[in-house]
């Protein structure tokens, strides 16, 4: 299954089962949430005309030539007295311009006489360094879009209209689990044949960065009852999210339980690393099963399922930005499955980690992106290839 496919079909079930809830919170606390409703301008800004430069604000038609009398000074925060006729006022950056003026000269263009004057070398036209009333957004603009991410930026645009809380979608609640008898966890002692669970790590502080709400259902017991039951236990969340790969197998019993208590449908993905991708149903809750080898999570995460989340949150905009740069290695592996290269740049163009292996989480640490290498396609230093920035998903 090309991965656009399991991409279209993953949001049109995200879209089927929205998160409705929504939390008015303080607006310091709505870094990385989903706005819940349209925000509008309740004010003009700026709500004034004011100045853009430090400098003189005047009449441009009392200027003949000749210099002007200060008639005022006025900084920032101050309401200025209407300009005098035939004087200028001193403005500082950001200050009202005040009644009656409509230019603002720059100091750099203004000299000072012996008597407090002021003469202008440079002609002037109306309206420059003055920035109009209403420039950047009016009253009752829509500034941002209801499932638009907040982020510094748009906290700093909603303080900036007065806003001490916003509207947002509540947390989606996850459910993180692993699967295997391989897995230890962090700080127990390894047996034979056994390793680390490091997928659980990487998921729920990768989640958490996400503004999800997640609950830490450790590894799943070698037991179907068991399973039964862990799976029930895990109350009133809106995915379950596990590791370590979903089978047809007499002894996965995961997959007996979505089976007999749910849906499961195993999706084999046209991408390296990643193939095997599950996606079904417990008892009506939405389950995603990604591979277990570190690599193929990361990257199924990245491209499917955080989009899929962002999705049931109301965000448009789900899928990472790429760019293209030129390829600073060969690639002879044509393959019949897109590749997602753990990979960085150097000198404006992009590099791969010498080890590709699935299992590899080392590679992911190293990068700084995934290097996309299409279908059937090979490689010389120079093509140009798709470069996803792992900022841009990670966040």
């Amino acid at each position: 299954m090309p991965v656009e496919v399991a991409l279209a079909r993953l949001l049109e079930m995200a879209e089927a089962s929205p998160i409705l809830e929504r939390e008015r919170l303080p607006l310091a606390a709505t870094q990385g949430r989903v706005l819940a409703e349209n925000l509008l301008s309740t004010l003009d800004l700026p709500p004034w005309p004011n100045s853009a430069m430090d400098g003189y604000a005047l009449r441009l038609a009392d200027w003949t030539g000749e210099p002007l009398v200060v008639s005022q000074k006025i900084f920032a925060g101050q309401a200025p007295e209407p300009l005098a006729p035939g004087t200028c006022a001193r403005i500082f950056t950001g200050a009202p311009v005040p009644a009656g003026a409509d230019c603002v000269e720059m100091q750099e263009n203004a000299e000072v006489q012996m008597d407090q004057r002021v003469s202008f070398t440079e002609q002037m036209r109306a309206g420059q360094n003055i920035r109009p009333q209403g420039q950047e957004t009016t009253v009752g603009e829509q500034v941002l879009t209801a499932g638009t991410r907040l982020g510094p930026i748009e906290q700093g645009l909603a303080a900036s209209l007065g806003c001490a809380e916003l509207e947002v979608v509540r947390k989606v609640r996850v459910a993180v689990l692993s699967t295997g008898d391989e897995l230890v966890e962090p700080g127990q002692a390894l047996g034979p044949g056994q390793i680390y669970n490091s997928n659980r790590v990487l998921l729920c502080s990768w989640l958490q960065r996400l503004g999800c709400e997640v609950i830490d259902a450790g590894i799943l017991p070698d037991d179907l009852q068991a399973t039964r039951n862990r799976l029930a236990e895990l109350g009133d969340v809106d995915l379950i999210l596990s590791t370590g790969g979903v089978s047809v197998g007499e002894a996965d019993f995961l997959g007996i339980a979505l089976r007999e208590e749910g849906e499961l449908a195993l999706w084999k993905l046209a991408i390296k690393p990643g193939k095997p991708l599950t996606f079904g149903h417990f008892r009506g809750v939405p389950v995603i099963g990604l591979p277990g080898n570190p690599a193929s999570t990361l990257v199924t995460f990245a491209l499917l399922a955080r989009p899929y989340l962002l999705r049931r949150q109301g965000v448009r905009e789900v899928r990472p930005l790429q760019f293209q740069v030129p390829a600073g290695f060969v690639w002879s592996k044509a393959g019949n499955r897109r590749e997602y290269l753990r990979g960085r740049l150097e000198h404006g163009r992009a590099i791969i980690y010498k080890n590709q292996s699935s299992g590899v989480l080392r590679s992911a640490a190293w990068a700084e992106g995934l290097v996309e290498v299409l279908e059937e396609r090979t490689l010389v230093e120079g093509d140009w290839v798709n470069f996803i920035p792992l900022s841009e998903v990670l966040g």
